[in-house]
């Protein structure tokens, strides 16, 4: 992906989507020039899967697509396409869910494979996580999804959010930290 990580200007992305909504194609490629890489950067955080990722970015912009008409033109499009986004992954890690398997998903995966420089990457600890507990933890965290709305979204409770952020927050720390060594605030 070549297009750009940060926002784009909110008057000329504004004019663009007016242009889109008339059927331009030039300006909705440049929609998708705009926001095609931050979109795929969360879509991978959250499935571990660059083609699933792409999957999601291609649905994500067919989905803005056919709702042009129903976008307000003064409300960035950014934050729009990346709840749009977040929903799909979501929606993928349900399908893959298998009944019987809440333990299993808030079970945290072994971390033995990993050396000790990659425990201090982000990315790195977030792919230990199952796919589930990376995605609650990844939106909440960074994209700012409330415990209610996650609950809401994969059709559980807010304390079922809290308790997997609890235990998943709790096992990277761990990852961090394997023998307690870190110094601890008093």
């Amino acid at each position: 992906m070549d297009a750009p990580a940060h926002a784009p200007d909110p008057d000329a992305e504004a004019e663009r989507l007016r242009r889109a909504r008339r059927g331009d194609g030039a300006a909705f490629e440049a929609l998708y020039y705009d926001h095609a890489r931050a979109l795929h950067a969360l879509a991978f955080r959250l499935t571990g899967n660059a083609a699933e990722a792409e999957d999601i970015v291609q649905e994500t912009f067919l989905r803005m697509f056919g709702f042009l008409s129903g976008l307000r033109e003064n409300t960035p499009l950014r934050p729009w396409l990346k709840r749009v986004a977040a929903n799909l992954a979501i929606d993928r890690l349900r399908r893959q869910q298998h009944p019987g398997t809440d333990m299993a998903l808030a079970a945290l995966a072994d971390t033995a494979s990993a050396s000790p420089a990659d425990a201090a990457d982000a990315d790195t600890l977030l792919r230990r996580l199952p796919p589930l507990a990376r995605t609650v933890v990844w939106l909440h965290e960074m994209e700012g999804w409330s415990h209610e709305d996650l609950g809401r979204r994969f059709g559980r409770t807010a304390s079922w959010s809290k308790s997997l952020m609890s235990r998943s927050l709790a096992r990277l720390r761990q990852d961090l930290d394997p023998h307690g060594d870190a110094p601890h605030d008093t």
